[in-house]
């Protein structure tokens, strides 16, 4: 090991560590006039880790075997850095608002950007658990961040409670695994025999790693923290740790028990159908946005998960291309949701949204074109992910998974059509505060990058990496 192979393999980590440490010390010594500038300066920060991320595309590995990159992985790393970067600057306007703006606020989001890092640079089981765990002390504090509403300090412990359960079972998995393999390293676990006990191992590491993508059964925690936390946190939670667990989640198993498929794949597609049926019918019995959206997350992850199931070749790039765009997505989703705010502060309910089109009819219209894009209305950039997601499924043999997965999208066109009726009829109420320059054009940009030009650009992009390179 030397100090190119780290360079290669780890710049963009080596880069947070070190500005996370320097931004602790910047507003541990200028305090108030730091905070001021904090979130531009920690989205910048992250614009540059996702930039450092696209020039070592190929990546490399260090520290032994316990860190490696390819260009799967730096892809991902740069979208989650640079969704990261967005979340940071549509919350400003918020954390304003609601005098909840603190130089802490940027440095635990840098630090569970490095967690992200981390994860997916991983090639051991022990730098995987380091990754998991310093993204998740930052989002249970994130998550507590609003420390005067109970909303939010409940959210926070119910995060850490259940969080804590499920990485302490991805650490028991991994005891496991290392007593029957013999090493915690992706290569040479995927070289043993796969035996009942390695096959425990890997039942706990799925169980935990579903937890963290909020996949059914392990999802009650989703609708909670997502309705209690503050909304610019839910708009972090909901695009990049969602595709960096992901990306982990099939790193790991195709990886490491690339050669057991035929023992998990069954797990995956149980978890993928729970997911995609709770997430339909979950959703429809909703009235507050937050928690519609949480459903829709826990859908979507199990559509992920069809990709996952098809294996390594066939899954993995589409997985990649599904992943983004949902990010992507939720961005603008979100960003509409911050702009919710008449004077007596901020609102979530549905009912809130009547009659958008006629008081702020450019914000109806960019909710339109993202909610149909989540649903999987052609031809924006949704209907391309659940395509090549479905495509997956068809060529790996899995149609009855492919078939729920077509049912729960017809089921989800429920509330998908109910949040658009509400917002192109219904009665009109006060228009909302007038929106912030970054609120607005990251909704209008997140829009645009829905409809097909630039979702096929996305496609194309990744079934590029995807024909070039493996995911280990």
């Amino acid at each position: 090991m030397n100090w190119s192979e780290i360079c290669a393999a780890a710049t963009p980590e080596f880069y947070l560590a070190i500005v996370g440490l320097i931004a602790v010390l910047l507003g541990a010594i200028l305090r108030e006039k730091f905070t001021g500038i904090s979130l531009k300066f920690s989205a910048v920060v992250l614009l540059g880790a996702a930039i450092l991320s696209v020039l070592n595309l190929e990546g490399g590995t260090a520290f032994n075997g316990l860190w490696e990159t390819d260009a799967y992985t730096n892809i991902a790393k740069a979208v989650c850095y640079f969704c990261t970067a967005i979340a940071l600057l549509l919350a400003e306007s918020y954390l304003f608002k609601e005098k909840l703006i603190r130089f802490e606020y940027c440095l635990l989001v840098i630090f569970a950007s490095l967690g992200m890092g981390i994860m997916l640079s991983a090639n051991d089981l022990m730098t995987l658990y380091l990754g998991i765990e310093t993204l998740g002390l930052s989002s249970y504090v994130l998550a507590a961040f609003n420390r005067d509403s109970q909303r939010s300090s409940e959210a926070g412990l119910k995060y850490f409670v259940l969080g804590s359960i499920a990485s302490g079972l991805i650490l028991y998995g991994a005891s496991l695994v290392y007593g029957f393999s013999g090493s915690t390293n992706y290569d040479l676990i995927a070289e043993a025999e796969m035996g009942l006990g390695l096959m425990f191992g890997l039942v706990l590491l799925v169980t935990g790693l579903a937890f963290k993508v909020s996949a059914a059964p392990l999802h009650v925690w989703t609708p909670d923290v997502y309705e209690g936390a503050p909304t610019p946190v839910v708009t972090f939670f909901a695009s990049a740790p969602k595709l960096a667990a992901m990306v982990v989640f099939a790193t790991i198993l195709f990886d490491a028990f690339g050669s057991a498929i035929d023992q998990w794949q069954d797990i995956i597609l149980i978890i993928s159908g729970a997911s995609m049926l709770i997430g339909a019918f979950g959703a429809l019995r909703q009235n507050n946005m937050k928690r519609i959206l949480a459903y829709s997350s826990i859908g979507n992850m199990g559509y992920a998960l069809i990709a996952l199931a098809a294996g390594e070749e066939i899954g993995g790039p589409a997985l990649l291309v599904y992943m983004v765009i949902y990010a992507l997505s939720q961005l603008g989703i979100f960003g509409v949701l911050l702009s919710m705010r008449r004077r007596g502060g901020m609102v979530e309910d549905i009912s809130e949204l009547s009659g958008l089109s006629t008081t702020m009819p450019w914000l109806a219209v960019c909710m339109t074109a993202l909610i149909f894009s989540v649903a999987g209305i052609p031809p924006l950039g949704g209907f391309f992910g659940k395509l090549v997601v479905f495509q997956a499924g068809v060529e790996a043999g899995l149609w009855p998974i492919v078939v729920i997965g077509v049912v729960s999208s017809v089921i989800s066109l429920g509330y998908y059509l109910r949040i658009i009726m509400i917002m192109w009829g219904g009665d009109k109420l006060a228009p909302f505060e007038n929106m912030s320059g970054t609120v607005r054009l990251a909704v209008t940009g997140a829009t645009l990058l829905v409809f097909p030009v630039f979702t096929v650009l996305i496609g194309w992009m990744m079934s590029l990496v995807g024909g070039s390179f493996s995911l280990g």
